[in-house]
């Protein structure tokens, strides 16, 4: 078994919408050991000032996490890497404080900003530019619609914050930065067209480096802890689906993947970005990946639907976990009808069912009775399905590959029902990865960087070999 030079443990920060982790990586006998030390709830809060995500909260866990791993590595921690959702940014002020808790990329306040940023440059120019798919969440038309005032303050995406504030140099990472709409595809830098056009400073964006680049050493409170001594900050892959996709221990080029959770991210690897006129018809986007690669792929809705279905059947004196949803829909017979799952109206939060049944009525389709929570399910299941095999037709199409296997990662890979709907409706051969293989890739990252000389670039290769030493680590929760 392949093991790294310095036997001291990893950690791996991975922020999510629902949940935050913090997991460690130690070599027990020069074998891998996984071990999920911290896990707790998030999810964005109604302000007055808008839909925002508790800061505090998210420190205050990933502290309590930090704390509770340095006491389970006695040979002390090597590096800290964090990963996490796209698009979301903190602004800081003189002191590299955020100035508030951000806003989440749910807030409607986008919808007004894009619309007035595209009277000044079109979808199209900025897609040309870009070479990503045009979605009002991406950071772009966030921090169009900041007041000038905040435009004028430094901002760092979230998992760069969260370095930051450990005692990283402020920095974007590659992966994460392409997702804001501001990386011109051609030079892999920040476009000064569509900074100009949106009248954003120059000034105030961070550093751009690759996934892997190693950022200074931990400061802080924690770093007087004996196992963090010379701790080393990593930016991984900082978007947690091109941390996901380097966590695929796969070979060839026959295979695409789905990065499943509350976006279904449909894709594959590309050596080069994809972004002819069919492409762009489509809306695929083109984002940074890990070792020099470029992650092709659509954003589809995903368990987004269920999330927010439990939620409203929740409110209304039914409780339903996941499992018993997927349970109660396998029993049902297909349904006759199919939703379009990325109607923009299902992205809004709030009263889903009733969403789902205003698309039907549109259509003149038969409702569903909002709280007949199984038959709902199924309809999101099989309308899901659906939907991967039609974007797993253009994907082939625009990439010139031809696909045998899918690659279903995240925590929407658990659900054994719709990945046998997935796999019968695209007729791939589906093969379930890592429900945490945001973390794997984010460790196999750090590893690849650890293990290169400082200042040499990590190859996929190099990611890829150790994505399959961690493959069949064992996975364990500490003991109380």
């Amino acid at each position: 078994m392949p093991h790294p030079t310095d036997p001291r443990a990893l950690i791996a920060i991975d922020l999510g919408a629902e949940s935050c982790r913090v997991s460690l990586l130690r070599w027990i006998d020069s074998k891998p050991t996984l071990t999920l030390v911290h896990r707790f709830p998030n999810s964005p809060r109604e302000t007055p000032q808008g839909l925002r995500w508790d800061l505090a909260h998210i420190k205050k866990g990933l502290h309590q996490g930090l704390t509770e791993a340095a006491a389970l590595a006695p040979e002390g921690i090597r590096s800290i890497a964090v990963d996490g959702w796209a698009v979301d940014y903190v602004r800081l002020n003189e002191s590299s404080v955020a100035t508030a808790d951000p806003y989440c990329y749910r807030d409607e306040r986008t919808l007004a900003s894009e619309a007035a940023l595209h009277k000044i440059i079109s979808a199209d120019r900025m897609r040309e530019i870009t070479g990503i798919g045009i979605l009002r969440i991406n950071t772009l038309y966030q921090q169009s619609a900041d007041t000038p005032d905040n435009q004028q303050r430094p901002w760092l995406n979230l998992p760069e914050y969260i370095l930051h504030t450990l005692g990283a140099r402020p920095v974007a990472e590659y992966t994460n930065a392409t997702h804001t709409q501001m990386i011109d595809l051609a030079t892999r830098t920040w476009s000064s067209e569509i900074l100009t056009a949106a009248s954003l400073p120059i000034t105030t964006f961070p550093e751009l480096v690759p996934p892997g680049t190693q950022l200074g050493r931990l400061t802080g409170p924690l770093a007087a802890l004996p196992a963090y001594k010379d701790t080393i900050l990593i930016a991984p892959a900082t978007h947690d689906t091109a941390s996901a996709i380097a966590g695929i221990p796969a070979h060839g080029d026959d295979w695409a993947y789905i990065s499943s959770g509350t976006w279904s991210l449909v894709g594959t690897l590309l050596e080069t970005p994809s972004n002819h006129p069919e492409a762009a018809a489509d809306n695929f986007t083109n984002l940074g990946a890990a070792g020099g690669l470029t992650c092709f792929h659509k954003n589809v809705n995903g368990m987004w639907l269920i999330r927010q279905s439990i939620d409203f059947w929740c409110e209304n004196g039914q409780t339903w976990t996941v499992q018993d949803l997927v349970a109660a829909a396998e029993k049902l017979p297909a349904p006759t009808d199919l939703l379009d799952v990325d109607d923009p109206d299902l992205l809004l939060p709030g009263h889903m069912p009733q969403r789902i049944n205003k698309q039907l009525t549109t259509r003149s389709l038969p409702k569903i009775d909002e709280n007949d929570a199984p038959a709902i399910a199924n309809l999101i299941f099989h309308s899901l399905a659906a939907r991967y095999a039609q974007v797993l037709i253009h994907i082939a199409l625009h990439s010139g590959k031809t696909f045998r296997r899918l690659f279903l990662v995240g925590g929407g890979s658990q659900n054994l029902f719709l990945n046998r709907l997935t796999e019968a409706a695209t007729g791939l051969q589906v093969h379930r990865g890592s429900q945490e293989s945001s973390t794997l890739g984010n460790f196999a990252i750090q590893l690849a960087s650890l293990e290169t000389p400082e200042g040499t670039p990590i190859t996929p290769a190099q990611i890829s070999h150790w994505a399959q030493v961690l493959e069949h680590a064992p996975h364990t929760a500490p003991k109380n």
